[in-house]
């Protein structure tokens, strides 16, 4: 085949800002960040792993114009161990009034490690089932940063709470691991009746709403959450809120998605927030019904940017499409399924990233989601290294957990590319596997335990897949030469460099498009496994052109594609000499011919260092035997076989 057309440099995607897709998202990552911000340095409380909670009683009195809190949270659990004292965490600026147990008062300290340590009058044996009721009150501004928030909106007091990531103990006794969840929970909100202004106040917590119960001028809200709940997905918000309610048909058993707005934004908020049933019929029919369906979703305004997942009510700092479905999605990933440890955050938010843009893919197609691979990619590859799973030495560090280019973009692409890998029917498969194992179904799960799933669903080792691209670093950049010998054979080398030293090769299906003289279009996968592979696919047509990945599927960057010619035209056009060969061996070329790059294969396959100088190549080192050289040209990449001598 004759080329007589010049390599074209081919901008395939729509040219658009990527501000447009980053904006948004990055108010998501930066009040995530915030609101964990000073509360890091978490260490796991070795004290609070003698019990499991059973059941929590959350009696809270609270004002919003005052920032204060004062209430009894009764506790029921089951001793792990025989236990003569039980220990909860409780910031040590919050004072406890009184603990109770079974109508008799116990003794208790408060140290300065924000514990509150209770000894019981008898000792609790292995198995036993107990409970107590700790009664407390103080100002939790102070300790940590915004887990107990009280502020204005257009003049009217408001109060929410965010206790993502240690935040709790801040507001309230807690035990706040990452390893047991609470079986249930009742929430009981006392507030004045109304704000200064004389509007109600309305509020807000997990789960459905029971009753409302006015004595005087005072108004207690009773919610109750019956799944389990980690301590850091319990909030509380107060304002003077409108309610509203869109219904979720959910296959004729129906269920609220209730709306708590300030009253300035009803107008917009009534605009914006019935998508959110869309959303939902759409995530239940590719995962599962929505997991809370028997109590409630919802949506709470509160005054930060972005959002916070709380189990059944999102607190919500704004109104957009990309954050309804953002939070939604963690009522599954994060809140179904809770990451078992801060290192694992991907599969909370990598996972929220994800079905965010799975949403542009239903609602506004292939094109809008493709420029959404497209600036997730370059701002994933924008830095050479970093991880997607935290390692252990960063699990303090804020910006590190709640890293938007990390644990949200490259978590959010490396789950598309599996999809990609395994193809959707067993992708959304083995994710519906996931959630449905009873192992983590309203538990905690960690990377281990995804990737086992996903290998019993797809009957595939995914191990190469992970190490690369979850627990390693960087990303890969390609050079691809390509001819055709003939009116069908296309060939494609593959030749690949790596960003980060962990990655020694990421082994992954390639995404080529393939443009005929004719006008034929289609997309091949070349499934890349080693250096300088060669593939060569049967076409039919004469190629004009080939485009590398120009529907971003694949986490990469610098990548080339080379015009090259027939083996058999480029094999003339080299010489080696002499063979056999004693300690030098010499490359002799035409002018046209660029050699980029020159390796040393033994008959084993193994890759041998060599010195490429003026021409020649000193072979001295190497054991008698036949070899073969790898030459790699700005036309393909040519075998040479040689014997040293």
């Amino acid at each position: 085949m004759k080329y007589t057309f010049a390599i074209l440099s081919i901008l395939f995607l729509t040219n658009i800002s990527a501000q447009d897709y980053l904006k948004p998202f990055d108010t998501i990552v930066e009040s995530e960040q915030k609101s964990a911000c000073k509360k890091m340095n978490f260490e796991k409380n070795i004290h609070t792993s003698t019990y499991d909670l059973n059941y929590h009683r959350l009696e809270f009195d609270v004002n919003p114009s005052d920032a204060f809190i004062s209430g009894t949270i009764t506790s029921y659990f089951t001793a792990k161990v025989d236990m003569d004292n039980i220990t909860f965490e409780l910031s040590s600026n919050m004072i406890v009034s009184q603990v109770m147990q079974d109508g008799e008062p116990l003794t208790y300290t408060q140290n300065g490690d924000d514990e509150v340590v209770i000894t019981f009058n008898e000792t609790l044996v292995q198995g036993g089932l107990d409970s107590i009721s700790i009664s407390y009150s103080g100002n939790p501004v102070s300790s940590g940063f915004g887990s107990f928030e009280v502020d204005t909106h257009n003049g009217d007091p408001v109060l929410w709470t965010l206790s993502e990531p240690y935040g709790a103990k801040g507001w309230w006794p807690c035990k706040q691991d990452l390893i047991d969840k609470v079986d249930s929970i009742d929430v009981l909100i006392t507030t004045p009746l109304t704000n200064p202004s004389g509007d109600e106040y309305v509020a807000v917590s997990n789960g459905l709403e029971k009753s409302q119960i006015v004595n005087g001028d005072v108004k207690t809200t009773h919610f109750q959450h019956q799944y389990p709940i980690p301590a850091y997905l319990i909030a509380i918000a107060v304002t003077n809120y409108e309610v509203f309610s869109n219904t979720v048909d959910n296959n004729g058993n129906p269920f609220e998605v209730v709306n708590y707005i300030y009253p300035e934004d009803l107008a917009e908020a009534q605009n914006a927030m019935p998508i959110t049933v869309d959303i939902i019929d759409f995530f239940s029919d590719k995962f599962e019904e929505y997991p809370y369906a028997d109590e409630k979703y919802g949506h709470a305004q509160f005054g930060w940017g972005g959002g916070m997942e709380h189990t059944t009510v999102s607190f919500m700092g704004g109104m957009s499409r990309g954050l309804i479905a953002h939070e939604l999605a963690h009522q599954w990933f994060g809140d179904k399924i809770t990451c078992g440890s801060w290192q694992d955050i991907w599969l909370n938010e990598g996972f929220a990233t994800y079905l965010a843009a799975m949403v542009i893919e239903e609602f506004d197609g292939d094109t809008e989601f493709t420029n959404w691979r497209s600036n997730r990619v370059n701002f994933i590859t924008s830095e050479t290294d970093g991880s997607v799973y935290i390692p252990a030495t960063d699990t303090t560090t804020v910006s590190r957990i709640f890293n938007g280019r990390l644990t949200y973009s490259k978590g959010g692409m490396v789950l598309h590319m599996l999809r990609r890998k395994l193809g959707d029917a067993i992708f959304f498969q083995g994710v519906q596997d996931y959630l449905a194992t009873q192992d983590f179904s309203f538990n905690y799960a960690k990377t281990p335990d995804f990737q086992s799933v996903m290998e019993n669903t797809s009957g595939l080792d995914l191990s190469e897949f992970f190490n690369d691209w979850i627990y390693n670093e960087g990303y890969p950049s390609y050079s691809l030469t390509w001819s055709q010998g003939n009116d069908t054979e296309l060939s494609i080398t593959v030749s690949q460099s790596q960003s980060h030293p962990s990655v020694n090769y990421f082994e992954a299906p390639i995404p080529i498009k393939v443009f005929g003289t004719s006008g034929q279009s289609e997309e091949v996968i070349v499934d890349n496994t080693f250096e300088g592979q060669n593939t060569i696919i049967d076409l039919g047509y004469e190629v004009l052109y080939i485009v590398f990945d120009p529907d971003a599927h694949l986490i990469s960057k610098n990548n080339t594609v080379i015009l090259g010619i027939s083996e058999a035209e480029l094999d003339n056009t080299i010489e080696v000499f002499p063979i056999p060969a004693d300690n030098y061996l010499t490359i002799s070329k035409s002018d046209n011919i660029e050699l980029i790059d020159v390796k040393i294969m033994d008959v084993q396959g193994k890759i041998i260092a060599c010195q490429y100088l003026e021409g020649e190549i000193n072979i001295e080192g190497l054991n008698e035997g036949q070899y073969s050289l790898i030459l790699t040209t700005n036309k393909g990449v040519l075998h040479k076989p040689f014997i040293k001598k």
